[in-house]
């Protein structure tokens, strides 16, 4: 039988949606439901502040907080005159000692704990548009040293008017991908007649020095005139001293820079590039090992060092661009220098070409079919070996491939030549679904279990200097009535899994977890934080919009306690042991709480040593399953394993069934009490026919006081009808295919008996 890789196994998965589903795969959705926070306005907020916020998402039901990943960054339900909270309002308190940066905000839903959004901290003073200005005659006058929270409209431009001195050094600074926002940003100084002065489109920073004193305008839109509340916006204007660097809006990190920097680096570099250095006599010349910070500046800009290096020796050249959130890629030639005779110039060998660190899986190609993870671990920058061949001088020359034409200072680089210094560094994030029906879906997804759900986190290693060992995946400080286990990445492979798993009666619950990444390497045990990735936004079609994920700050783990996995299976026992060559029986028992297309779905084993164990059935309508591990055709030697199966099925979901009963409960009780009220309001209409004229004013005083208590009820039945009417088309069953995982069990191996 083949090995089935990781890259066939999500072929395998694929085969097993469209086998095992008894309905047409277009006609599902992707991916149980989720709460996800889309949307905080204003986005962020002053240090020593407090103010109010509107929340928006997806699956928000019976919201109880609002969460930050910083105790300094509190907040409390908006409350009414009466007391009663308001829906999806909160009141934020910013610490004084709450450190400039970015934080994660989530709220604690009835499924767990949402999706994050990123909330931005600040030293600036903080304003919002109390009107629309989408007309330069409507600007909204903004205040030097500000920030401003907004979110453009379609096909409109938002306009802003600022007073400024001749001479004076401004920064203009709107921060858009960087806290997770959609919006594709140009941005434009103007004079007062909103004429274009400067123009930005790439999302750079404009530094603008005041040509007369006067009125100016900035005007915002979205590049292709989208909008709406995703496309918003921090935009920043502030002075700044003459000669000084910017320091811009904070910015999330991109999924790749989990590799950078190596462990024990310096936060600055010991050497800087000194120019000029770009060939020919002018290079810069350095010793072994070193450390240089340099910029790709000006447009077409070659950087040339010079070193010399003897017979035999070994360095890791590594340089980081890409991985700093540069629109850069970096690339590396090393040459020998042969030098001339007789008067002749030198010439120049090629040693080693180095170019991208490539992605430790294969990742999505944007294809027709979902052929991989919608998240790229690998970088454009540069990770390799170059071997020393015979004694001499060398040069490295190094390029940005995309600095042609860019003349930008920002752009820059760091460089380390290092003896073989072996490492790791870990990334993970949610298995995702693989259809092959032209769904593109990629969400965002929180680490939210229901009771009796094993939730599935791919983690994927860059392997640094030459290291090969197995390494370990931990996960800590989980809630109560949740357990983890990872499931080791191999000696000489990038991934693995880690599987958390919550007991059908854990209660509700959440905590922020310690998840890592250990090996043995040189002797010593090595430990390094997982870090993990997430989309910024759901997004159902990735044809018409590329996903957009990022690195999140902490991994928070919640529980629900209130609704169950759809499908829970256990072996019937933590532990099993078999010896060499013998057949295993894991006898497994499968619980139900809804209903599912098809009789059984496919399941793959996975965990190392056991990938190759064929695919099997899972009934659906049984209670349990006895599936057999052949040790012999497996080739599995004495030792302990973790192991686990995982398969795609197709649930019937109902969301919020309880919903129904009690929406109908309610609807019934406001249709008596109208029935009711009808019935009063009749007879008190009788009773003013019939009353003698000293009663007269008194009776329709009473008409009008039952006539106002059932045009209320009415209103209120008119409500709870339309509550019902929602709740109704809420729990009626969908198709939604998801990731189905067993909770792991470990299998010992035994050498066989001497006889």
């Amino acid at each position: 039988m083949a090995i089935i890789t990781p890259s066939r196994f999500r072929i395998a998965l694929v085969w097993a949606f469209l086998v095992g589903s008894a309905l047409p795969v277009a006609a599902q959705s992707v991916g149980l439901p989720t709460p996800r926070l889309l949307t905080i306005t204003p986005m962020g907020g002053r240090i020593g502040t407090t103010f109010d916020v509107v929340i928006s998402g997806e699956y928000l039901d019976q919201v109880e907080g609002l969460l930050f990943s910083d105790a300094r960054i509190q907040a409390q339900p908006k409350r009414n005159p009466a007391g009663t909270p308001i829906e999806n309002h909160f009141q934020i308190t910013i610490a004084p000692d709450c450190p400039v940066g970015l934080y994660e905000a989530r709220v604690m839903t009835r499924l767990g704990v949402s999706s994050s959004r990123i909330f931005p901290v600040g030293t600036l003073a903080e304003v919002s548009p109390t009107k629309p200005n989408h007309a330069l005659e409507t600007a909204f006058p903004l205040p030097l040293n500000s920030v401003c929270n907004a979110a453009v409209a379609a096909r409109m431009i938002d306009y802003y008017t600022f007073t400024a001195k001749k001479g004076q050094r401004l920064i203009v600074d709107c921060a858009t991908r960087g806290i997770d926002s959609k919006l594709k940003a140009t941005v434009i100084i103007a004079d007062a007649a909103g004429r274009d002065i400067l123009v930005e489109r790439r999302g750079g920073v404009l530094d603008f020095t005041v040509p007369n004193d006067g009125n100016y305008v900035i005007k915002v839109h979205e590049a292709t005139y989208k909008g709406g509340n995703a496309y918003y916006y921090r935009l920043g204007l502030w002075e700044q001293a003459a000669k000084t660097p910017i320091v811009r809006q904070p910015s999330v990190s991109p999924v790749n820079s989990f590799s950078w920097p190596p462990a024990g680096l310096p936060a600055q570099a010991a050497l800087t590039e000194v120019e000029p250095n770009n060939g020919g006599d002018s290079v810069q010349k350095i010793t072994l090992p070193c450390d240089i910070a340099g910029r790709f500046f000006p447009a077409a800009d070659v950087d040339v060092y010079e070193f010399s290096a003897k017979k035999g020796e070994i360095w890791w050249i590594e340089a980081a661009s890409e991985r700093l959130d540069l629109p850069t890629d970096p690339a590396i030639l090393v040459q020998r220098v042969i030098p001339g005779q007789n008067g002749k110039p030198a010439t120049y060998a090629d040693v080693l070409e180095l170019s991208d660190i490539p992605s430790p899986v294969k990742v999505s190609s944007n294809g027709y079919a979902y052929d991989g993870p919608p998240y790229n671990a690998g970088s454009s920058d540069v990770l390799g070996k170059l071997e020393i061949k015979e004694d001499g001088i060398y040069r490295l020359q190094i390029s940005d491939l995309f600095g042609g034409t860019r003349s930008v200072p920002d752009h820059v680089y760091r460089l380390v030549i290092r003896r073989a210094a072996p490492d790791f560094a870990v990334v993970g994030w949610a298995l995702h679904m693989e259809l092959r029906n032209g769904d593109r879906n990629a969400l965002s997804k929180p680490i939210a279990l229901r009771g009796g759900a094993t939730k599935a986190l791919e983690v994927v290693a860059i392997r640094r200097d030459g290291f090969n060992g197995p390494i370990t995946l931990k996960m800590e400080g989980l809630p109560p009535g949740v357990t983890a286990q990872g499931l080791t990445i191999p000696a000489g492979q990038s991934r693995g899994l880690m599987l958390i798993s919550a007991k059908t009666d854990a209660p509700r619950g959440y905590a922020n977890v310690r998840f890592t990444g250990q090996a043995e390497i040189d002797g010593k045990t090595v430990t390094h934080p997982c870090r993990v990735a997430s989309m910024s936004w759901p997004i159902p079609d990735a044809w018409g919009e590329f996903p957009s994920p990022r690195l999140i700050a902490d991994v928070p783990v919640s529980v629900s306690g209130i609704e169950q996995a759809p499908l829970t299976v256990t072996a019937q026992k933590p532990v099993f042991e078999a010896r060499v060559g013998e057949k295993l029986a894991i006898p497994l028992t499968i619980r139900r709480t809804s209903e599912f297309s098809g009789a059984a779905i496919k399941m793959k084993t996975v965990g190392a040593g056991f990938e190759r164990n064929p695919v099997f059935d899972l009934p659906l309508k049984a209670d349990s399953t006895t599936v057999t591990l052949d040790l012999n055709a497996l080739k599995v030697a004495p030792g302990e394993y973790h192991v686990a199966f995982l398969g795609g099925g197709v649930v019937k979901y109902s969301h919020q069934p309880d919903m129904v009963a009690q929406a109908e409960k309610t609807s019934k009780k406001m249709l008596a009490e109208v029935k009711s009220l009808e019935a009063v309001v009749k007879q008190v209409s009788a009773d003013v026919q019939a009353a003698p004229p000293m009663k007269k004013d008194e009776t329709k005083k009473r008409l009008e006081t039952v006539t106002k208590k059932m045009k209320a009820a009415t209103t209120e039945l008119t409500a709870a009808q339309k509550e019902l009417e929602q709740a109704k088309a809420a729990a009626k069953p969908r198709d939604i295919a998801d990731i189905m995982v067993c909770e792991p069990f470990t299998i010992r191996v035994l050498p066989v008996e001497k006889k």
